[in-house]
């Protein structure tokens, strides 16, 4: 029997109908669960909203420092990209929350945690892996794969018949679904369902049309400290603040906007637009820092690695060992990535135009230059050097050659 419940709660349309329905079907107490991890919008409207539903445990939780230092950062240390485009906002932001509904749930003595992820999506995988990664015997309820509200039309006649206020478009309809954070917006569902169907221009938030960006480019330095982003055009700041501030800038240039078709974990095909003007910026900052101080075949094996650490973190197995594993590994790799990269940004496009490393660049003027380097290269070992690398090649050939057949 579920007698104490804690409801990861936004106040939007979906949690809001949960909240309602958990009453109804488990007659149990209800604490509510909100995180500000940057989602740009007041939190005290939800504070108010459960407080009208009957709610006394309200938790709101100022996270943005928490998770940028120790969810974004890490993940961008890595190069992350899931499936060659998605920055993985939505998904990073998953196991924070779990960690703090189970803790939650320790603290208030609940037996249960729930979410307002659906049953056809991701988000329910990496709540409930991070859940009981963190605490095996938590119980969790997920109303979407119980309940037969199963449109978002359903959802809003239902709030509509409960007086649950809800955001709506002008035509009464339910908007898109959304989630955002420090990291990004993402928007799915509506007539963004046809994937052959254009965005409209006024869907985005975070970022202007690049076609409405100045003409003017704008010149940004970062500096990085074993990895993480530490100061932006010289003022230091902290992890929220460098993405609070990547974001403003990116998305002033239209940088970050993606539409995506995406291979979700359950194992259907989904349409998803992304904004992600900070994450944008900082991907590229931080290969072209790595690019003069990584090792060559470190920087090969994090590149070979990055699509399983993406795809740990875009299926819910942050909490997993394997992911720890990996993470220890890729911090290591950071020790040398100290340096600074100017970017020029313009019109959609971040383009690097400097990056330098005052004590661990890898890059030597001497070995590379056109013109006399005084001794630091021997040009003629070259020819040893691809003699032997060519060994093989010249011995399938003789064997060509001769008729007979090449070597698997």
């Amino acid at each position: 029997m579920i007698k104490k419940v804690v409801l990861a709660y936004s106040g939007g349309l979906d949690t809001s109908v949960i909240l309602k329905w958990l009453k109804e079907q488990y007659n149990c107490e209800i604490v509510t669960f909100t995180a500000d991890i940057g989602q740009g919008e007041e939190l005290e409207p939800a504070r108010l909203k459960a407080r009208q539903l009957g709610i006394s445990e309200i938790y709101i939780e100022d996270l943005r420092e928490e998770f940028a230092r120790d969810f974004i950062f890490p993940m961008f240390r890595a190069n992350t990209v899931y499936e060659g485009e998605y920055l993985l906002g939505t998904s990073i932001a998953r196991p924070l929350i779990a960690k703090r509904l189970v803790e939650i749930a320790a603290t208030t003595g609940a037996d249960a945690i729930s979410h307002g992820a659906t049953g056809k999506g991701n988000d329910q995988v990496r709540f409930e892996l991070g859940a009981y990664a963190l605490n095996p015997e938590i119980k969790i309820i997920a109303p979407w794969r119980e309940w037969d509200l199963n449109s978002r039309e359903k959802l809003v006649a239902y709030a509509d018949q409960h007086g649950i206020p809800v955001e709506k478009k002008a035509d009464g309809s339910s908007s898109y679904s959304t989630d955002a954070n420090a990291l990004h917006i993402s928007y799915e569902g509506g007539s963004l369902e046809d994937p052959w169907h254009e965005p409209d221009d006024k869907m985005w938030r975070l970022t202007v049309s690049p076609q409405n960006a100045p003409d003017q480019g704008e010149s940004v330095e970062l500096e990085f400290r074993q990895g993480d982003v530490v100061a932006v055009c010289g003022e230091p700041l902290s992890p929220a603040g460098v993405m609070e501030t990547l974001n403003a800038l990116g998305g002033r240039h239209g940088i970050g906007r993606a539409d995506i078709v995406e291979n979700r974990y359950v194992g259907m095909k989904n349409r998803g637009c992304y904004e992600t003007p900070g994450g944008t910026i900082l991907l590229k900052a931080h290969r072209a820092l790595e690019s003069i101080t990584l090792d060559r075949e470190v920087g090969h094996l994090k590149d070979e690695l990055m699509p399983r650490y993406a795809t740990l973190i875009y299926n819910g197995y942050w909490w997993s060992p394997e992911r720890e594993m990996m993470q220890t590994m890729i911090d290591a790799s950071q020790r040398v990535v100290n340096g600074f990269v100017r970017l020029s940004l313009y019109k959609g496009n971040v383009i690097v135009t400097g990056r330098r490393s005052d004590a661990d660049s890898l890059f030597d003027e001497k070995i590379v230059t056109f013109e006399d380097d005084e001794g630091a290269y021997n040009q003629s070992d070259a020819e040893g050097f691809i003699k032997l690398n060519a060994l093989r090649l010249r011995l399938a050939g003789k064997i060509r050659n001769a008729g007979g057949k090449m070597p698997l």
